[in-house]
């Protein structure tokens, strides 16, 4: 019976083990996509910026 204890315990730490590897990884492609999706924004906002920035540029020189 002591063997038979041991194994049922070892399958269920095995078991958890396994089944927490998983969660991690699914978490870690979740923030992934997350953060990919913030850096597309913070791209797009840094080249809505620079156009901004050249426009000004352009009236400033415009205006002199």
């Amino acid at each position: 019976m002591e063997w038979v204890q041991f194994i049922i315990f070892f399958i269920g730490v095995f078991g958890l083990f396994i089944w927490n590897r998983a969660e991690a990884r699914a978490d870690s492609r979740h923030m992934d996509a997350k953060l990919e999706g913030q850096r597309n924004l913070m791209n797009a906002i840094h080249e809505e910026v620079r156009d901004f920035h050249t426009r000004l540029c352009i009236i400033e020189e415009r205006r002199k």
